[in-house]
């Protein structure tokens, strides 16, 4: 019994230590995020091109960069973003938010959410 036990913790780590092949990224001209304003309720989609910055309530969000897996234009959808609140330089959050997965690196406010919804790829 503690032999299979063994074995099986063994392969367990075995497959975790294995390499993950890295998934070839595609740069998007542009990308597609939301916004919610968690006061009003007003849901708000921007479609920005990659260097532009939009404007909803007191956010000002640029899009630094989207990013798509190179084999499958309508998978997810990865952006950079910089959001500055009001007239505030420091940003508010700065980085990568994923659109399959937006709780992994959410911006933490108290009055707004801000999602990447896709990449424009034309």
């Amino acid at each position: 019994m503690a032999a299979r036990v063994i074995r099986a913790a063994s392969l367990a780590l075995a497959l975790l230590a294995a390499p993950v092949a890295a998934q070839e990224a595609a740069v998007a001209p542009g990308g597609v995020l939301r916004v919610l304003d968690k006061i009003t309720g007003i849901v708000t989609d921007l479609d920005l091109a990659a260097g532009e910055t939009g404007t909803v309530g007191h956010l000002s969000i640029e899009l630094e960069e989207c990013r798509y897996p190179a084999d499958n234009p309508a998978g997810d959808a990865y952006e950079h973003l910089i959001v500055r609140y009001q007239k505030i330089e420091e940003p508010v959050f700065r980085g990568w938010i994923i659109a399959s997965a937006p709780a992994l690196n959410a911006m933490d406010h108290p009055r707004y959410d801000v999602w990447a919804l896709r990449c424009r790829t034309s």
